[in-house]
């Protein structure tokens, strides 16, 4: 099946069953006034014409090996004709019935979202060939091509932009709000042109791309009815021999064949012929309304069970790529100029922490100069010349020696476990740039929602060193950590902790794809994961939010428990009819009507797996946290002023060291402290009514008042003299190392507390 092909769901076959057997049951209560052998000719007629069918559903469970629910109904309709219970019996169709109506009505609503997701698969793409342009079938377009998409349009293949365009992205992350995205921004599959027509170049084949794996794994979970959970298969198989054995007792002692009748017209299953499929069935829609495809039922129904989570790190609880976290300059070099230069020499290299020192110096918002004559040399960097000086960026260059402030930043450098890339001017340092692959703003918050959600051990695998994967570990409360593992590593770590509990894995990447498929549940993050990793999965993340994860543990949490609910009342409240029942205390007709209340009560109670909510934030509120999430960005060169500042001051006094204390206290009155106010006067009470009240964001409006306490003491230092004094420098590093602190810490809580609340800002680069 290609992704055009897409399987649509059967139309109901209950409504017709229902209609006539409504009718034979009404038309019975009209002909009781002419006597009783019409209206119980009528009455038979609905349970034979139930009868039938509900024989061919048995029949083909009996094949399939299985027994239980639909074996007890068959055998009510039929005592009921036996015993001349007719009116019971026409009870009794009307209820299995109105279940199958009930059913298919369920799976309509739960599987929307499921196939509005086929339904948008393309099965055609427009190519440019030459100065024409082209339809061609899905299957036919290559890597390279450029593919033309035309607006309302669902982007075909995985590609990047030729020119600017705005996507609904909704079918793949929830998202409402288009997301204007510019060249060359990579577009995944799937998502719809909410603009203009646009060139992209495919990156992939339709079968290679995001939307493949995504159609696969919805094309299974649509695929026929709803699942008959393995919860409603085990209560069934001591339930069905229940119900016979008190029917069978209460004829033997009775003597009463009515009584076994009514005993298994009260046993009629509905609870778990409904309740438990529709619960499940409703649970994957709801994670598919929140950007989580789940292939099928009973992997729903184990995540709900799983206690071990194995995750792997790079990519999945880190972003996946290097980023510039910090940098350190040489006192009197100018910081934006030597970024600006590092940037101009890497734009030529194709190296992958090339793109970290190019983003860097984007978000600081400085423009490369002209650089010429660069080269590269494999494991050194790339050297050229900018303005006739030669400048090297990579390692530091031979007979290269390290001033004072140099030999401080490696050693920072080995104490942050992060990478140093060098930026010389001939063989001089002038900047040390740390780079390190970062912790997702949201996977601490994720944690927490885990571990509330009641997941007891995590176990994070990595390719990586044992310290980098200590510090991630020790930064997010994991449990154990298993480094420099190989792709049989992890599937050993996944066989051992399935051993000991129900277990999931997490992971995004071609060497995760084995312990996915070694996991009780797979999990994928789809966005920037592999299709392999897609594939072996039992579920897809389908955008790149950790949190994600956390939403589907939290559905498959609910949707188990009211499954749960739904069989165990049910069969509670059967039983105890059961046993009335044989007590003498319901006829057949009374028992019908008892149990078609408590069926309809339970399948209520398992519709309830459609709702619910995850956590998001409000419109207004979310624009406010993006506005404040880009200000962190931007005043990262404020925060890096102090900690200058404060070096400056730990290398004793001087015009140079007042210069840069001073320019610091610039930077934090006219940039820093506005941000500061502003959260305090607009996000912090718009969030209040997210957390429930101001008191969940006291601790942070405390953080505020001590920035603005140190920020005060800097100034009367400054205030005191014209230079800084001797007597001065004690009190004054304790203040600028204790800001810094203090701003480090203040801004990592915002953006994992508050700033994780909304969703991706439209054209956001992928979360990291």
């Amino acid at each position: 099946m290609t992704m055009g092909e897409v399987r649509r769901p059967k139309p109901p076959g209950g409504t017709v069953l229902l209609v006539l057997v409504t009718a034979l049951l009404a038309g019975g209560g009209v002909a009781l006034f002419a006597g009783p052998l019409p209206a119980n000719v009528l009455w038979a007629a609905a349970d034979v014409v139930t009868l039938v069918p509900a024989t061919g559903w048995v029949i083909a469970d009996l094949r399939a090996r299985r027994y239980g629910a639909d074996l007890l109904a068959l055998l009510a309709l039929g005592s009921t004709l036996a015993v001349g219970e007719f009116l019971a019996g026409a009870i009794v169709a009307a209820m299995v019935a109105t279940g199958r109506v009930l059913e298919a009505a369920a799976q309509r609503r739960a599987g929307r979202d499921l196939s509005a997701l086929l339904a948008r698969a393309p099965s055609r793409a427009h190519v440019r060939r030459g100065a024409d342009v082209a339809v061609t079938p899905i299957g036919q377009v290559r890597r390279g091509d450029l593919v033309v998409v035309l607006p309302g349009e669902v982007v075909p293949v995985d590609g990047t932009l030729a020119g600017d365009g705005t996507f609904d992205e909704s079918a793949l992350t929830g998202e409402a709000v288009p997301v204007t995205r510019t060249a060359p921004d990579p577009v995944r599959s799937g998502v719809v042109n909410a603009g203009a027509a646009v060139d992209l170049r495919a990156t992939a084949t339709a079968a290679d791309s995001t939307y493949a794996g995504v159609v696969e794994l919805a094309q299974q979970a649509a695929a026929g009815s709803a699942p008959v959970a393995r919860l409603a298969d085990r209560i069934a198989v001591w339930f069905l021999p229940t119900a016979l054995l008190i029917a069978a007792l209460a004829w033997a002692f009775t003597g009463a064949p009515d009584r076994a009748v009514a005993v298994l017209v009260t046993a009629t299953p509905c609870p778990l012929l409904l309740a438990v499929p529709i619960a499940v069935t409703g649970g994957m829609s709801r994670a598919s309304r929140s950007g989580v495809v789940v292939k099928g039922g009973a992997a729903l129904e184990l995540l709900g069970r799983v206690s071990t989570l194995v995750m792997d790190k790079t990519g999945t609880v880190t972003g996946g790529t290097p980023e510039v976290v910090d940098m350190v300059w040489a006192p009197g070099t100018a910081r934006d100029q030597v970024l600006a230069d590092a940037a101009a020499i890497e734009q030529y290299s194709p190296h992958v922490l090339a793109g970290a020192v190019l983003r860097a110096a984007e978000r600081a918002g400085v423009t490369p100069p002209p650089a010429e004559s660069v080269t590269e040399e494999p494991g050194q960097g790339a050297t050229g010349r900018i303005a006739g000086r030669t400048v090297h960026v990579g390692r530091l260059p031979h007979g290269a020696v390290l001033p004072r402030w140099a030999r401080g930043a490696a050693r920072r450098g080995r104490l942050d476990l992060a990478s140093i890339i060098w930026v010389c001017r001939d063989t001089d340092p002038l900047a040390a740039l740390f780079v390190r692959d970062r912790i997702r703003t949201d996977a601490a918050r994720t944690m927490r929602r885990l571990r509330t959600a009641g997941i007891q051990r995590v176990v994070l695998l990595t390719g990586d060193h044992v310290d980098n994967a200590v510090e991630v570990a020790g930064m997010l409360g994991v449990d154990e950590v298993h480094a420099d593992t190989t792709p049989a590593d992890k599937i050993d770590s996944v066989r051992t902790a399935r051993a000991a509990a129900t277990t999931a894995m997490v992971g995004d990447g071609i060497n995760d794809a084995p312990a996915l498929a070694a996991a009780d549940v797979g999990i994928a993050l789809g966005s920037r994961g592999s299709t392999a990793a897609a594939q072996a999965a039992d579920a897809v993340i389908l955008d790149d939010r950790i949190d994600r994860l956390a939403d589907a543990v939290e559905i498959a949490r609910r949707t188990r428990r009211l499954a749960l609910q739904s069989a165990v009342a049910g069969t509670v409240l059967s039983l105890l009819a059961m046993l009335a029942a044989a007590a003498g205390w319901l006829v057949p007709v009374a028992g019908a009507l008892v149990q078609e209340g408590i069926d309809l009560a339970v399948i209520l109670n398992a519709l309830r797996a459609l709702g619910g909510r995850t956590q998001r934030s409000h419109a207004e509120t979310a624009e406010l946290l993006h506005r404040f999430a880009r200000e962190h960005e931007e005043l990262g060169h404020v925060r890096a002023a102090v900690r200058e500042a404060a070096d400056a001051v730990a290398r004793g006094t001087g015009p140079c060291t007042d210069a840069i204390v001073r320019h610091a206290y610039q930077l934090l009155t006219d940039q820093l402290l506005p941000h500061e106010h502003a959260e305090e006067d607009t996000l912090y009470p718009a969030l209040a009514e997210i957390l429930g009240g101001p008191e969940g964001t006291f601790t942070m409006s405390r953080g505020h008042v001590e920035i603005d306490r140190l920020v005060r003491r800097l100034g009367r230092h400054l205030a005191d003299s014209h230079n800084v004094q001797p007597d001065q420098l004690d009190d004054l590093r304790a203040t600028l190392y204790g800001l810094d602190a203090v701003l480090t810490l203040h801004f990592a809580q915002e953006e994992e507390a508050y700033f994780t609340l909304a969703p991706p800002e439209p054209g956001a680069a992928p979360q990291s």
